[in-house]
């Protein structure tokens, strides 16, 4: 026999979890004692939802459901924005959270369930010591085979109750493997079939099912293009034949083989606005279809819409057209010079840089020269994103972790610096945020260094948000709400025993050099001093289309 607490403990390390992330309370700090005692590597944040965003990015980074562990009442509320993110990404973590005595609320208390139900995520209520246990075996399972974080909580009064530790049986966990049916492949059959110049599109989706290699050879086998979306950025990065990544982010001259595409295949990519450039990146005769599990929600523009796992179903169109002996597209041949120069690398820009401001630009450029290509570049939000999505290629989507994207927050990339490095200590983690995002996530820059992990960060800093001054600028907003005066990052980060500099010239990431050469020790900040007029071509594109689309 042993204490719910203990008991809890043992059963998730049996069940191969690895690693919690948290803040102790009266709800929870047995708890957490459980899981230490149970071999399981905790690392104690700043904040609950500097917690919550590390176990996101663990998953991001590995695949692999990691435990955010938080008291009761306030504890669970700070995750709130953190667990809504990883709620829309789709991210696999177990929440396990105090909760209020079995008999009912106090006067402190708040109804969970409810609060949790509206990000939403689901929730699981350990009721009694028989099925304390089974319980929480249910919400770790969920949390794995739905990929979405799960919250468990545990009464007050069901801590320290005495359990039987027999581990429960696991439960088959339901399939997600969702074969194409018959009348889509052969709908999507004719599209290939008409096709002269035909690209595989991939999002994350896509490489959550495994379907890289089976793309790949479906590719070679019908002569197309590959692309990825943001989120899968680095699934085709060794492949000549890809164009990287479709959309905003997308280089001019890739953009421009790509608007020349007849048929766009999209695999597990639910094809927002943004990854179809607000309409402007096909060309109008364009075909496009998209195969991915039910629920994925259709942009208008889709000409076809086919329910199917990415992986199966790539597998079943080879099979397909194998059978029927479909001739492959001789498209590769025409563009093979276009896509030799079709990367951001070969684009050509007036530096705007000054005597004691950097072009952020340039900056990333530079450091695309400066660091090993196996690294994990985590994204805080902010329009800063576009310069390390155009200059900083990942070797594969579990490499980019975009901590900002699904929920449009900022304020996670110290915290996600800090999970994606505990996933992945083997693969070089670079964290870029702006000033704002850094400033509001700051206690996590604490976490990350006193943990000893090694980790680049890069501060794009223009003292303020960047996107709000160059959006709603032109259309009469009070700057003054927007832009502060500057930031000593380099002092703050040194100050809690980083090693920090502040960068105005490429001549100063000498000590980024400097870093690597000794192993990368620890946490290196760079507070970059970048340009402020200096647009990201996405908001350039959305200040055009709002210009055009509002009354004169």
């Amino acid at each position: 026999m042993a204490v719910v607490a203990t008991a809890l403990g043992r059963i998730l390390a049996d069940l191969g979890v690895r690693h919690a992330f948290g803040v102790v309370g009266g709800g929870n700090i047995l708890l957490t004692a459980g899981l230490t005692g149970a071999g399981i590597s905790y690392v104690p944040a700043r904040h609950e939802g500097g917690a919550m965003a590390m176990a996101d990015a663990y998953h991001r980074a590995t695949g692999h459901v990691a435990i955010c562990t938080t008291s009761h009442g306030p504890g669970l509320t700070n995750i709130a924005t953190a667990l809504a993110e990883a709620a829309k990404h789709g991210s696999g973590a177990l929440v396990i959270c105090g909760d209020a005595p079995s008999h009912g609320l106090r006067p402190h208390d708040i109804d969970q369930t409810a609060f949790v139900g509206s990000v939403p995520a689901p929730v699981l209520r350990i009721a009694d010591h028989q099925t304390a246990l089974r319980t929480a075996v249910d919400a770790l399972e969920l949390a794995r085979s739905a990929s979405q974080p799960v919250v468990l909580c545990v009464p007050n009064d069901m801590i320290s109750v005495e359990v039987s530790e027999h581990t429960p049986a696991l439960r088959p966990s339901a399939t997600n493997v969702v074969p194409l049916a018959p009348a889509g492949l052969d709908a999507v059959l004719a599209a290939l079939t008409r096709a002269r110049s035909p690209l595989l599109l991939a999002g994350v989706g896509a490489w959550r099912s495994g379907a890289d290699k089976i793309l790949i050879e479906l590719g070679e086998r019908i002569g197309a293009l590959y692309a990825t979306t943001t989120m899968a950025s680095g699934m085709f990065s060794s492949n000549r034949w890809s164009l990287g990544v479709f959309g905003g982010f997308a280089a001019p001259r890739a953009a421009a083989i790509i608007g020349a595409a007849d048929l766009v295949i999209a695999f597990g990519a639910s094809l927002d606005p943004f990854t179809l450039h607000h309409g402007k990146l096909l060309h109008p005769d364009a075909v496009l279809v998209q195969i991915g599990i039910a629920g994925e929600r259709a942009n208008d523009r889709v000409t076809l819409t086919v329910t199917g796992d990415a992986s199966a179903a790539a597998d079943a169109l080879l099979t397909a057209v194998n059978a029927r002996g479909l001739p492959p597209s001789s498209w590769r041949d025409e563009v093979t010079d276009d896509i030799a120069t079709a990367g951001w690398e070969h684009e050509s820009y007036d530096d705007a840089g000054t005597d004691d401001r950097i072009d952020p630009r340039t900056l990333t450029a530079a450091l695309a020269e400066i660091l090993p290509q196996d690294r994990t570049v985590v994204l805080d939000g902010g329009q800063f994103i576009e310069w390390p999505s155009r200059y900083l290629p990942v070797p594969e989507p579990s490499a980019m972790v975009f901590m900002g994207a699904a929920f449009q927050t900022i304020g996670l990339g110290f915290a996600g610096a800090v999970g994606a490095a505990v996933g992945r200590p083997d693969r070089l983690v670079v964290a870029a945020l702006g000033d704002g995002g850094a400033l509001m996530g700051l206690p996590e820059l604490e976490t990350l260094i006193r943990t000893g992990r090694s980790a680049l960060v890069v501060v794009y800093d223009d003292a303020a948000y960047g996107f709000e001054v160059h959006m709603y600028g032109p259309q009469g907003a009070d700057l003054r709400t927007a832009a502060f005066s500057d930031t000593d990052f380099a002092g703050i980060a040194r100050s809690l025993g980083a090693t920090a500099v502040t960068v105005r010239r490429v001549s100063d990431l000498w000590s980024v050099r400097s870093w690597l050469a000794k192993g990368r020790p620890g946490t290196l900040l760079l507070d970059c001093k970048v340009v402020p007029q200096v647009v990201a071509g996405f908001l350039s594109d959305l200040i055009a289309g709002k210009a055009s689309t509002e009354p004169e």
